[in-house]
């Protein structure tokens, strides 16, 4: 391999091999259309989810469904960084990726990951401040504050990024070149380093440590607070509403953050459950979003009804 340069630090290897997911090879063909369905419905169900919150009025003027809405772009972009390569490791195709390639998609994992994480707060946020002080959310909680704090998770996300790809390409890599991952990731990334990686490790506990707790302690004191102004209400229809409302949120917190948590706060595991759990939330989860705020929402279902009425009649007039 020919030598390049990377950030001033002379490195021989010029692109990595993806091992992928183990997995009988008699299975491959199958496993490889299992990922092509899963990113198909995933492009299919977050694409309906922003096309409802735009086009319906309803939805498209109150924060938490523009948030929603960001929440799907986000859904398809990770997805795309990440699907597209799971499903050519299943082919005959070349499962090498230029050292370029490599750092960005580094890069886009963790600047869309952790601009999920911060969206899931903000939408947390959006949720306290609509069930615990409802008088004043039209004015705590508008579409102007509503952009700027999505510019804020977004710019957040940028620079979380950009510091994980600086860290781990600034270190040799002089081979060999096989990442035992699906993906370039940290941690798999590292162990192939010619250099001591304890630095990077402790950062990357640190970094993402304190991202993903932070925002997951704020998301539970906003929902400690909601659950005790949802036992006041006294009507059952009220709190059965409230309830179905931040239902759908939390379950989405809970598969996004378990499996993270399980990951990164282990960076220096190399256990064969990493990679089944890391498909959990990087492919499972994107696919899961729509089902589960579009069945356990019902606002988003009438929205979606009012829609294909609405085609209908165009059809009808035609």
């Amino acid at each position: 391999m020919e030598k390049v340069k990377n950030n001033s630090v002379e490195t021989t290897v010029t692109d990595f091999i993806l091992l992928g997911l183990a997995h009988p090879p008699k299975l491959r063909t199958f496993l490889c259309l299992v990922f092509l369905v899963i990113y198909t419905l995933t492009q299919l169900g977050n694409i309906l989810i922003l096309l409802t919150v735009w086009v319906d009025p309803q939805l498209n003027a109150r924060p938490m469904y523009i948030l929603l809405g960001v929440l799907s772009f986000l859904d398809m972009w990770l997805s795309s960084v990440i699907v597209p390569l799971i499903i050519l490791s299943f082919t005959p195709a070349s499962k090498a990726i230029p050292f370029a390639g490599c750092v960005a998609q580094l890069y886009f994992f963790h600047f869309l990951g952790s601009t999920q994480c911060f969206l899931y707060t903000l939408m947390a946020y959006d949720r306290y401040l609509a069930i615990c002080r409802p008088l004043h959310y039209p004015v705590l909680m508008n579409g102007r504050l509503c952009t700027m704090l999505v510019a804020g998770a977004w710019v957040a996300g940028s620079i979380h990024g950009s510091i994980q790809a600086t860290l781990t390409f600034r270190l040799p890599y002089c081979g060999p070149n096989l990442v035992d991952y699906f993906i370039c990731d940290i941690p798999a990334v590292l162990r192939l380093a010619c250099a001591d990686t304890t630095i990077n490790e402790l950062v990357t506990f640190v970094d993402i440590g304190v991202v993903a707790a932070s925002c997951f302690l704020l998301i539970l004191l906003s929902y400690a607070n909601i659950v005790y102004a949802i036992l006041q209400i006294r009507t059952a229809d009220g709190r059965r509403k409230a309830f179905s409302t931040c239902g759908s949120h939390l379950t989405v917190v809970t598969v996004y953050y378990v499996p993270c948590i399980f990951i990164y706060l282990r960076a220096g595991s190399k256990s064969p459950l990493d990679g089944a759990v890391a498909v959990f939330y990087t492919v499972v989860t994107p696919l899961l979003n729509p089902l589960i705020y579009t069945l356990r929402n019902q606002e988003v279902k009438a929205a979606l009804k009012r829609l294909t009425r609405a085609r209908g009649t165009h059809n009808e007039k035609k």
